[in-house]
């Protein structure tokens, strides 16, 4: 093993792996499961907010499958020469060959329609898109790497990159490493990730800031990379195109977030209260009548003297030999029941009760205050 192997990052064996008649891509894979790290990221962030985690693998779906489009075609668009002796070699984007910037743009597009077109707020789900975006770029970058594309210019720095004769593009053939672009941006893309993170946590922004974060950070990154990169000779004023894109995007959501916290109208966030279901708030004066031991003793035990079978109490209850109506039973009203009380005669004969004083009663004889 040679020196040079030892303090350098060696190129790939293979690109593809071969299953039976089956070639799948190393570069697919990395790609693929950069989607899927970015749609499992939003569905959590996302349903922790209380939206629906259905309705965000749907917009995914759309954001995805037409990014992918704009992908391709921010690509090939500018090379559309390369393009003259195979052109169905457009849609062979396992070859390489994503325009990220054009992905970002469709899919955000996509994005923005579905989730109006179904009356949802886009700022929230925005904040979920915006850890998983980079995400899926850190895990998506390492297919630049199978297919020794995308890396910078000539070094000798201890992680240089091993680059392959045949991939070497012009006029740095006689070179044998170089700038691992794809692992700074991929670095880069986890530390952005975290610092959305963070800044999310401490509550500062306005609801649907956070994807403009990302914009400022991922276009201030990806300008710096870009001064490294060597895979495009078109310049102007000594920047590629893609050096431009990055500058204006990481400008734009700059102005965008500023205005963004000045004027911008916050949604409702997503699940925050959760609407309570009517029946299960009670009125103030219910609770209160409920907790008050007093009112339960008011409706369970009657009045003192008026027990519900005591006919004096019925008497009272209708003077004047009056009719009792049973409104609960709903029966017809009946004749009050006479009161229980002694016959004219004997309540004229019967003497009032006599106090005996206690000095008059006799020893182990009882005092009796009752009428003879």
């Amino acid at each position: 093993m040679s020196a040079l192997s030892l303090a350098t990052i060696p190129a790939p064996s293979s690109n593809t792996i071969e299953i039976g008649p089956l070639t799948i891509h190393y570069y697919g894979i990395c790609i693929a499961l950069g989607v899927l790290l970015a749609i499992t990221v939003l569905r959590r962030r996302y349903g922790a907010l209380g939206g629906d985690v259905d309705l965000a693998d749907r917009t995914a779906l759309w954001a995805v499958g037409i990014g992918f489009l704009g992908a391709r075609i921010g690509y090939v668009t500018p090379r559309i020469g390369d393009f003259a002796d195979r052109p169905l070699a457009v849609f062979a984007i396992w070859e390489g060959g994503l325009a990220l910037f054009g992905g970002l743009f469709f899919g955000t597009l996509a994005a923005i329609w579905y989730l109006r077109r179904n009356g949802v707020a886009v700022a929230p789900f925005a904040d979920a898109a915006a850890v998983g975006i980079p995400l899926a770029q850190a895990v998506g970058r390492w297919g630049n790497y199978f297919n020794q594309e995308l890396y910078g210019t000539p070094t000798d720095l201890p992680w240089a990159l091993e680059v392959d004769p045949v991939r070497r593009v012009t006029p740095y053939e006689a070179f044998e490493t170089f700038h691992p672009t794809f692992l700074y941006e991929s670095l880069y893309n986890l530390a952005l990730a975290g610092v959305i993170v963070w800044i999310g946590r401490r509550g500062k922004l306005r609801q649907g800031s956070l994807i403009l974060v990302y914009a400022v950070g991922y276009g201030l990154g990806r300008f710096l990379i870009e001064l490294l990169r060597t895979d495009t000779t078109w310049r102007f004023l000594g920047l590629s195109r893609n050096n431009w894109i990055a500058l204006a995007v990481c400008v734009a959501g700059a102005a965008a977030l500023r205005w963004w916290q000045r004027s911008g109208v916050d949604a409702p966030r997503v699940g925050t209260p959760l609407p309570v279901p009517a029946a299960a708030v009670a009125e103030p004066g219910a609770e209160a009548a409920v907790a008050q031991p007093g009112a339960e003793a008011a409706v369970a035990e009657p009045g003192p003297g008026a027990a519900a079978d005591d006919p004096g109490a019925r008497a009272e209850a209708a003077p004047g030999g009056g009719a009792v109506v049973d409104a609960e039973a709903g029966a017809s009203p009946s004749p009050a029941p006479e009161p229980d009380t002694p016959s004219g005669d004997a309540a004229a004969e019967a003497p009032p009760p006599v106090d005996v004083p206690a000095d008059d009663v006799a020893p182990g004889e009882q005092s009796d205050t009752r009428a003879p």
